[in-house]
């Protein structure tokens, strides 16, 4: 799932390289989207790169490869069945906090899983989502907790691979170092490192193909921060 302008964006590129063979610039891009700077032509290319929907080809001007279009994301990546993900489908509304049981075995607390991180959509904007995953009790801490799919690979030296669920503690603060849930500028949802750097919040990557995004106080906000990670074999 994307945003408008990245939507707007990603398709605006497809086209042009269908007709010029290249890509457009950003003051292109910018007037394409009625933006005021580039600076935001910057961070949609980044949020569409870091999706895996494009790539920027090094060392060469102007290069972008489309890598899928929206609505190939199904095409490309098998959908798993209930049993495949142990994945059931209560009806919630609120994120539950640990050790409430509902249906699950004992022993095992059931998560809402309100959606995929990394896919441009505010965390709020996810919590009808009718999934939920279930998760031992013991391995939770107090508070309140809540399961996400992980789309991309920014993460992957971190041990978090696309397609892995990842259990985040609801919480609005987080030490230097700890692996957050960012919500930028109330519109783009992402799972990366947190660092402070003075009056700046800087959001790392834990993959070098991905640059370090940096931004003032007032343009992230904490939506919670990962105790734990569920992945299929």
């Amino acid at each position: 799932m994307l945003t408008r302008k990245q939507h707007d964006l990603l398709l605006f590129i497809h086209q042009h390289l269908e007709k010029t063979g290249i890509s457009p610039s950003f003051e292109e891009m910018k007037e394409a989207l009625d933006l005021k700077s580039k600076s935001g032509i910057h961070r949609l290319v980044s949020a569409l790169e870091e999706r895996g929907y494009l790539r920027r080809l090094k060392n060469r001007a102007r290069a972008l490869e489309i890598l899928k279009l929206p609505g190939e994301e199904e095409q490309q990546r098998p959908q798993p069945t209930a049993a495949d993900r142990n994945i059931i489908a209560p009806n919630f509304g609120e994120s539950v906090p640990a050790g409430s049981m509902n249906d699950a075995p004992a022993g095992v607390v059931t998560l809402p899983l309100h959606g995929a991180i990394a896919a441009g959509t505010p965390i709020e904007a996810l919590q009808n989502n009718d999934r939920s995953v279930d998760y031992p009790e013991a391995m939770l801490g107090r508070g309140t907790h809540y399961a996400l799919e992980v789309a991309g690979d920014s993460m992957i030296d971190a041990g978090i691979h696309d397609g892995d669920t990842v259990i985040i503690e609801q919480c609005d603060t987080a030490h230097n170092g700890e692996i957050i849930v960012a919500l930028v500028d109330e519109e783009e949802a992402t799972l990366k490192k947190l660092r402070r750097k003075g009056q700046s919040i800087a959001l790392e990557a834990a993959n070098p193909d991905y640059e370090t995004r940096i931004f003032g106080p007032d343009r992230v906000r904490i939506q919670g921060r990962l105790v734990g990670l569920v992945r299929q074999y």
